[in-house]
């Protein structure tokens, strides 16, 4: 066990020998720490949280009570294999959230970037790769192997398939199911899942110039009625953009996924 001097561990708490934590971090009452959890600096476990596995947890980041962080993966294939979890700087774990370690067969480790915010009941499951300034709403669910880009909002009551690829900037309505790739700056809703159009108040939000706006806008439009099939129509959008974010939504489109695409209407 290494515990720094600053660290301020509540009597009621139990710290298994292994654990690492970080200095002018804090673990509250009834909470457990397992024997191969990091913890970084300046971290907040509140009371009756659990963090174990092989897990790590940033700096800054507050874990709140009833969460239970870095638990075996949901997955009747899991055989107890060694997989990690590492949950990246300043991220709010909100009450009874999970977050499960990662598989052999989807390369070993779950993974949350920095900055992002997991409200009450919200669940992360094993092998997705999370990335920064996600919001994931009340009781918002990831299948396994799940691919969140950075900034993408996730509504309340909402789930997301397993392999499924959320792109960056993107925002999913509350209770909507997904089943299929969201491309960047994406905007979808209704209970099954629909591309309705682009999430352009996050776009002006995040500070995108007009003349990036204008061009996303446009390439919406050719992915919806330019000729050709959806694909045909990525690639020539990634032949002719001269916007980078519009280049963005191409490449995504073109690149590998186990899932087809929510399209246009």
């Amino acid at each position: 066990m290494s515990i720094a001097s600053t660290a301020t561990i509540h009597p009621g708490a139990i710290v298994e020998d292994g654990a690492v934590i970080g200095a002018d971090s804090t673990v509250g009452p009834f909470s457990v720490i397992g024997p191969k959890v990091r913890i970084g600096s300046n971290v907040t476990i509140k009371s009756h949280a659990i963090v174990t596995g092989l897990t790590e947890i940033g700096d800054g980041t507050t874990v709140f009570p009833f969460a239970t962080v870095g638990e075996i993966p949901q997955d009747l294939k899991f055989r107890n294999e060694e997989t990690r979890l590492i949950v990246g700087k300043r991220n709010r774990i909100r009450e009874g959230v999970t977050m499960n370690t990662g598989t052999a067969g989807g390369g070993g480790i779950t993974r949350i970037g920095d900055d992002g915010l997991f409200m009450a009941g919200a669940h992360v499951a094993h092998d997705c790769q999370v990335g920064n300034r996600v919001i994931m709403v009340n009781n918002s669910a990831l299948g396994g192997h799940c691919i969140v880009g950075d900034d993408a909002i996730i509504g309340g009551l909402s789930g997301i398939h397993q392999f499924v690829r959320i792109g960056r900037g993107s925002i999913i309505g509350a209770v909507t199911m997904v089943t299929k790739d969201v491309i960047p700056h994406g905007l979808v809703q209704a209970p099954r899942g629909v591309l309705d159009g682009l999430n352009l108040v996050g776009m002006k939000r995040r500070g995108m110039p007009r003349e990036d706006i204008n061009a996303m806008r446009a390439a919406y439009q050719m992915l919806a009625q330019g000729e050709g099939t959806f694909q045909d129509r990525a690639q020539r959008l990634n032949e002719e953009a001269t916007s980078k974010f519009v280049q963005e939504v191409a490449e995504f489109i073109l690149g590998y996924s186990d899932r087809s695409f929510l399209i246009p209407d």
